[in-house]
């Protein structure tokens, strides 16, 4: 779904435009363009509604902001990771995936 800057200060409701444009402008938040207006996705909001709860809630300084996004961003990264390899080791025959399932847990007593 696209939203627009106003749809994303009223679904946050603790930010003005003026704030939302600074997050944007410090590439923390980075809607699409279209047509010369900036379209904001669901995930988009969540990252606003971090950035705030971060900047607001949690006193972290904004110069930290950036290592904070730069972490979640590799999490997300690793949990779509593992579930790519998680499907993928799904599709596999039953010997492969017992296979697997025994150097996992070799692995992991290592």
């Amino acid at each position: 779904m696209s939203l627009s800057e106003q749809d994303v200060v009223t679904a946050v409701g603790e930010i003005s435009a003026r704030r939302l444009r600074m997050i944007v402008r410090r590439g923390w938040v980075r809607p699409r363009r279209r047509a010369g207006t900036q379209e904001f996705s669901d995930a988009d909001v969540a990252r606003v509604r971090l950035v705030c709860h971060l900047t607001e809630k949690l006193a972290v300084q904004e110069e930290d902001v950036p290592m904070i996004l730069s972490l979640v961003d590799q999490v997300h990264g690793l949990r779509r990771a593992l579930r790519n390899l998680g499907r993928a080791v799904e599709s596999q025959p039953d010997e492969v995936r017992a296979q697997i399932a025994r150097t996992f847990r070799d692995l992991d007593r290592a």
